[in-house]
């Protein structure tokens, strides 16, 4: 199997008591220092729930936040069906309220994985494991711990800071400067005891979807790229060397194949991967082809199971895939259907709709049906809507009871190093040279698009790096991120004949702190616009 342990099930310790005469039992129900763990394999397991938390959210709910907010992909109605109360559409239009059910669920994955964090920690500092062990499981939580710190900061910027468990008192709310700072001290305090990528497979496998010191270097040079936007201050150089920490690592290269990094049999085998999220059919959390898929194509994949077709990309997003010869492009559904090959590409064969002669056809533009708000309409030619992603390539493994896909989705890999490189020269940072190469913004633009088979860039600036970014991230859950750094995150892309347009308030560059959190903790302050 691909997955390591970690992955396939979250540890519990559990204990039956049959009488409640003999009270000094001894204790089998918590781990104190006589039954601590104490091998690697230990470890491995006792940390499990950090990341099952991770993926249990992370290609759902918090994707959606990132994604359904900007052009990139759109959930619409369809004749009422998909509308969810209104929650995809209010995403789209930037009219999400403080009880919006993404803005309370994801604010309670982040700190529910935050306080388990500090909850490992503690056991962690206070058991009877060898000095070694203690300092590698302190320094792998602390980075695991700083990157939910990361979504939460980045989603809702100004956010409580909680390091200790349990909490003692309610934690006020931080100033996101102040958040900033928290996390890129205590990545720096443990960076130097994360393990660093290496020529062995068997130890990047046990290493895989789990911290090092190339991923601490990425959500470091991540922090410093958007640093401006954060703290009002730029880290640009900073980014570069954060960038140049992980290219001098040759154990790191650009993968062959785009296809490849997506795949469902995707994994430690990947080269450009820095940080990924696992999933399989045991671990849940990537529905991709659940909500993104064209249900009619599902035979033709080696499936066939109840699917939503609704989820898909805007027009407008799709047009900045237009560069000759780009692989890229092949990761999006429009047009005539062909059946596909098995290996992220297409046959000549035309894919036909469900006993007919009738070739499925995808069309790009979204109608709206009036007077059902942002709605297109359920009919077959209305189903046909919308440009569809297979990006994250179909698990023929799929099943009805689960609709789980296996592809991981990856957090950071060498690709995004390298643009967000680029764009900090851009922004004025020192280009520097790695491994006997002077890396331009061009140079290293230029190596993502060869791997692409695209035509090469005879120059570049800030725009065609923002739609490289487009063409080589679309559907990572980086789309907000960007258009913020941008400035770009109001501008409108409306349908034909809607009657709603968006709220362009800069207010909304932050989601709101919930409702129910400002109920249960009175001293978390609101965010401005809300």
């Amino acid at each position: 199997m691909k997955r390591i342990i970690i992955y396939l099930a979250v540890i519990a310790v559990t204990i039956t008591i049959n009488s409640c005469k003999k009270l000094d039992v001894p204790v089998e129900s918590q781990y104190v220092k006589s039954n601590f763990p104490v091998t690697q394999a230990d470890y491995i397991a006792l940390l499990g729930t950090m990341y099952s938390n991770l993926s249990s959210n992370y290609a759902v709910p918090y994707w959606r936040m990132q994604e359904l907010s900007t052009d990139e992909a759109i959930i619409p109605a369809r004749d009422g069906n998909f509308d969810d109360g209104g929650q995809y559409r209010q995403l789209h239009y930037h009219t999400w309220t403080i009880d919006h059910p993404n803005v309370s669920g994801v604010w309670q994955w982040g700190f529910g994985g935050i306080n388990n964090c500090n909850r490992l920690i503690n056991l962690v500092k206070a058991s009877g494991s060898s000095t070694a062990l203690k300092t590698s499981g302190v320094a792998e939580i602390t980075a695991m711990r700083d990157l939910y710190y990361f979504f939460m900061m980045d989603l809702y910027g100004n956010v409580p800071i909680i390091n200790t468990f349990p909490v003692s008192d309610l934690p006020p709310t931080q100033s996101r400067a102040n958040v900033f700072k928290f996390i890129e001290t205590d990545l720096l305090s443990v960076i130097q005891q994360l393990p660093s990528k290496t020529s062995v497979a068997a130890t990047n496998t046990l290493q895989y979807g789990r911290p090092t010191k190339e991923m601490a270097f990425a959500l470091l040079e991540k922090m410093y790229l958007n640093a401006e936007v954060y703290t009002g201050t730029q880290r640009y150089n900073d980014a570069v060397k954060m960038a140049d920490s992980i290219m001098k690592n040759q154990n790191y290269s650009l993968d062959a194949r785009y296809r490849d990094m997506f795949l469902p049999n995707n994994g430690p085998q990947i080269k450009e991967t820095v940080f990924a999220v696992p999933y399989d059919q045991q671990i849940p959390g990537n529905q991709f082809t659940r909500f993104g898929f064209f249900y009619y194509l599902a035979p033709y994949y080696g499936f066939n199971v109840g699917l939503s077709i609704a989820m898909s990309t805007t027009h407008e997003f799709y047009n900045r895939f237009n560069l000759p010869g780009d692989a890229r492009t092949n990761t999006w559904l429009l047009g005539p259907q062909f059946v596909p090959d098995g290996n992220g590409g297409f046959t000549s064969q035309p894919a036909y709709y469900p006993n007919t002669t009738t070739q499925i056809v995808i069309t790009p533009d979204l109608i709206l049906v009036q007077p059902k708000p942002m709605d297109v309409g359920n009919t077959i030619a209305s189903q046909s809507e919308g440009i569809r992603s297979i990006k994250y390539y179909p698990d023929p493994n799929i099943i009805q009871a689960t609709r789980l896909n296996s592809n991981d989705v990856p957090v950071f890999r060498l690709a995004d190093v390298m643009l967000m490189k680029a764009e900090a020269i851009l922004r004025g940072a020192t280009a520097t040279t790695v491994n006997g190469q002077l890396q331009t913004p061009l140079y290293l633009v230029n190596q993502i698009r060869a791997r692409a088979g695209a035509a090469l860039a005879g120059s570049i600036d800030l725009p065609s790096l923002l739609d490289e970014r487009a063409r080589e991230f679309s559907w990572e859950a980086w789309r907000r991120n960007d258009l913020i750094r941008f400035g770009q995150f109001e501008v409108d892309y409306p349908f034909a004949n809607d009657p709603l347009s968006m709220n362009k308030d800069a207010s909304r560059r932050l989601y709101p702190i919930p409702a129910t959190e400002i109920k249960l903790n009175p001293k978390l302050v609101q965010n401005p616009g809300y």
